[in-house]
């Protein structure tokens, strides 16, 4: 027992190559594109829209698609009022008010890695990312499902509850949904695999070291 916990404790106190600090910061400023571009997008096609319906979920906002005549935001809304299904509203999505925070914390904590080089805070950094990935998953998935679920009984339209697809298509009543990741979505899972590389590529000098030593 005591020789494993001192193995972990070299392992989480042994100092960062420098390619795995140039690791982190690329991983960090790949994270920048996640203030600026969607997170999540879902479309909705039927016979009345043949160009779709588009929303854009971003870490601080929703967007609809938007032409000279159309707010497909508003549209969606519209739509969702003949089912019961209450508003997508801003304002009722605290995510937009904690996700941008988070992810700016993140990039701090791995910056603060980097410099101070040690294995133990970057291995914080990632499984604090790998929980808030976790969660914002469970999280989108749960209010899909409240939305879907909580229909006002004297809606015009009755259609039976349902869960919109957090990924891939679904047909909904006459509509197809499609949803998928969006740029910033990518952005987040490329830092956590610049992080696993970086802690991969240092574990493996202590690797080496450690079997130089055995011989």
């Amino acid at each position: 027992m005591s020789s494993f916990l001192e193995k972990e404790t070299t392992f989480f106190e042994q100092p960062l190559m420098l390619k795995s600090r140039v690791l982190i910061l690329v991983a960090v400023l790949v994270l920048v594109p996640t203030f600026f571009f969607p997170l999540w997008n879902m479309s909705f096609y039927s016979n009345q829209y043949t160009d779709g319906l588009v929303m854009h979920i971003y870490s601080y906002q929703l967007e609809g698609g938007k032409t000279a005549n159309r707010d497909d935001l508003r549209e969606i809304n519209s739509l969702n009022h003949y089912i019961g299904m209450r508003p997508l509203l801003e304002s009722d999505f605290s995510e937009f008010t904690w996700v941008p925070l988070v992810i700016g914390l993140l990039m701090i904590l791995a910056l603060r890695a980097m410099v101070i080089g040690k294995m133990s805070n970057l291995v914080d950094v990632f499984v604090l990312f790998t929980y808030f990935g976790l969660f914002s998953l469970w999280s989108f998935y749960h209010r899909l499902y409240m939305y879907g679920h909580n229909l006002d009984p004297t809606a015009s339209i009755k259609v039976q509850p349902f869960t919109p697809p957090v990924f891939g298509s679904k047909q909904i009543a006459n509509f197809m949904v499609n949803s998928f990741p969006g740029f910033a979505s990518y952005a987040l899972i490329s830092f956590a695999v610049l992080l696993l590389l970086s802690i991969l590529l240092s574990a493996k000098r202590v690797r080496g070291k450690a079997d130089v030593r055995a011989t």
